[in-house]
């Protein structure tokens, strides 16, 4: 059985293939049209759908749209458009009033002016995936008959996409789930236990009470792009003082049964004016990013203390773009409320391409003797019914087995050295075959060139994981503001480290915790005080860095590289940033990959078993 998983409402579309319960391939839009989360969120750009990245993961299991048996699509409308259609109304005869100008007409009975035509573009979007892909890509989009689709279409409510992206991929078969991020069709955070082979919602909340709408907007008040940069604001909160933290903590107020308010508020009057995009950062701009920080960690920590009760779970599972904060997350793993956190690597909104594809096919082959205890509303939203009220208690909802977990994120496109060669050649660029790729890398690393690094298959989620990655020397603190400079990223931007998992104890803490490894980036550890000193570039002002954990078993080559380094200079630590620059996304292709390192100082160019270099310009 063949499941498409199809992210496009909002932003990072991405599309996954999973066959049997297991996931056979995972990308991001962005990485093959080159714009960055694929498209804005915005009403009027619902209608485009990750034509390429669908390409590819059809491509990947050798097949085409019409052998797929079944579409998930992470959003569901009936939940979305709620009792705004009149009831005694068939849904295929609805109408829903467009006006041509949105902007200059007031919301009426909708929360946005342009919320019809949202509506519109997400309920046409099986129509747009038979007739609107780009002619270059027909030979596996095209179907004989667009009319006569033969797959079936669901449209699966987004945080049940983010809770399954989560718990159907973690490594546990029994855990608490937890989902935050901006908003769904109308849930912010939701929440539920993963059982064997039943899955329990246990409650949601609702917008505009958002974690993570109140993050988009500090962010933007802060002079940066919302909806994209707010990992920029979680490092400038280790620079500040959290002196606003008790004007937000009355602000933000968390309820019973895992519920919180968020009080309306004018940024500009509790907070000061807005800083401009590129002005020069002041004291409270660091201080309020700090507050912001504090008071998320708290209000999460809070929130997970109630599921920790309610659940009875000991491991914890999360998504959602809230789940990127590393430093939450960290919050999260050392204050002891679950014994293990794990984060689905893409827990953005690329991530419910996942999650969509992994429920409708857990559904799917489901013990049919055991089709639902009861019937949630959630459940009748994932299979394509009414679905619209909120979840009134626990429900027990019937799964097939699972057949997979995911233990790496290496789920996009991959080169073979032949494609690599036919276009270095073709490109007529100089260039040699190494024999050694790991120890010869190692040698460039140790005289502080700064290497692109591509090999293998892509990684799925925002994180570069060595397959996609600029890697430097940490030896010498200026090589995090060569590396600033050659990304042209913010000075205060601190870069990470990675290291083979089998030596994490000797150079960070916690070492212990969730198992010992931290292979998608996604949690924060101290240097430890007498190594702190040996890897300047590598840790951020406050001695915290990001870490990365290599096993060989996932990465061979890269954790060779890592070893290569450390028997040469007794440091088995590098610097690993994705490779693009800033604005762009991280490269996908060869052909990408020679851009960037042309269009940018990078010293050395490793694409499978091929090194470029440039030559030292004299003055």
């Amino acid at each position: 059985m063949i499941t498409l998983g199809v992210n496009a409402a909002f932003h990072d579309s991405a599309a996954a293939l999973v066959a049997d319960g297991k996931t056979i391939a995972a990308a991001e839009e962005e990485r093959f049209t080159r714009v960055k989360h694929g498209k804005r969120p915005v009403p009027f750009t619902a209608w485009e759908l990750p034509f390429h990245a669908i390409d590819f993961c059809l491509a990947q299991a050798g097949l085409t749209l019409a052998q797929v048996d079944h579409v998930a699509y992470s959003f569901q409308p009936s939940l979305f458009i709620g009792d705004r259609l009149p009831q005694d109304e068939a849904w295929e005869a609805a109408r829903i009033p467009l006006p041509l100008d949105p902007a200059a007409q007031g919301p009426g009975d909708w929360d946005n002016p342009w919320d019809p035509l949202f509506a519109a573009y997400v309920l046409n979007a099986p129509r747009q995936l038979t007739d609107g892909a780009p002619l270059k890509l027909h030979k596996r989009l095209k179907l004989p008959d667009a009319s006569a689709a033969p797959y079936r279409w669901h449209y699966v409510p987004h945080h049940l996409c983010h809770q399954a992206s989560a718990f159907l991929a973690a490594p546990w078969e029994h855990c608490a789930v937890m989902t935050l991020d901006g908003r769904g069709e109308r849930a912010s955070t939701c929440y539920g236990r993963h059982a064997g082979q039943h899955y329990e919602p246990l409650g949601e909340v609702h917008v505009p009470h958002s974690l993570g709408l109140l993050y988009e907007r500090l962010t933007a008040h802060l002079g940066f792009l919302h909806s994209s940069d707010e990992y920029k604001v979680m490092a400038l909160a280790a620079m500040g003082m959290p002196r606003y933290r008790q004007r937000l903590h009355e602000l933000v107020r968390v309820g019973q049964d895992g519920q919180f308010r968020i009080e309306p508020f004018d940024a500009a009057e509790v907070f000061g004016p807005p800083r401009e995009p590129g002005a020069a950062l002041q004291e409270h701009h660091l201080d309020l990013a700090a507050s912001l920080q504090d008071v998320l960690e708290e209000t999460v920590l809070e929130l997970a203390r109630w599921l920790r009760r309610v659940s009875g779970e000991r491991y914890l599972g999360m998504a959602g773009g809230v789940a990127l904060n590393c430093l939450m997350n960290s919050r999260l793993r050392d204050a002891g409320v679950f014994d293990e956190v794990w984060v689905q690597p893409a827990a953005g909104d690329a991530g419910t391409a996942l999650g969509a594809a992994l429920w409708v096919d857990a559904r799917a082959r489901r013990p049919s003797a055991a089709a639902r205890v009861a019937v949630s509303p959630a459940e009748r939203s994932a299979a394509g019914g009414e679905g619209q009220a909120p979840i009134p208690g626990v429900h027990r909802i019937a799964l097939g087995p699972r057949t997979w977990h995911m233990s790496h994120a290496y789920l996009g496109p991959a080169f073979d050295d032949a494609e690599i060669e036919e276009l270095l050649r073709w490109a007529k660029l100089p260039y040699r075959r190494l024999d050694d790729v790991a120890g010869e890398t190692a040698a460039l690393l140790q005289r502080d060139a700064i290497v692109g690094w591509f090999q293998g298959a892509m990684e799925f989620g925002p994180r570069a994981l060595g397959a996609r990655s600029i890697l430097a020397s940490p030896l010498q603190a200026a090589m995090q503001v060569r590396l600033n400079e050659l990304k042209d990223r913010e000075d205060f931007r601190p870069v990470a480290p990675v290291l083979p998992q089998e030596l994490l104890a000797d150079w960070f803490s916690p070492a212990q915790a969730n198992g010992g490894q931290s292979p998608f980036m996604l949690f924060v550890y101290q240097a430890l005080a007498h190594q702190r000193q040996r890897i300047p570039a590598a840790c951020h002002v406050d001695g915290s860095a990001r870490v990365q954990t290599v096993a060989q078993a996932s990465m061979p080559l890269f954790h060779s590289l890592l070893c290569e380094f450390g028997k040469a200079t007794g440091v088995p630590v590098l610097i690993n940033t994705s490779f693009n620059v800033r604005g762009e996304p991280i490269v996908c292709t060869p052909r990408a990959a020679l851009e960037a390192f042309h269009g940018t100082p990078l010293d050395a160019l490793v694409i499978g078993s091929f090194l470029l270099e440039k030559k030292e310009q004299r003055p």
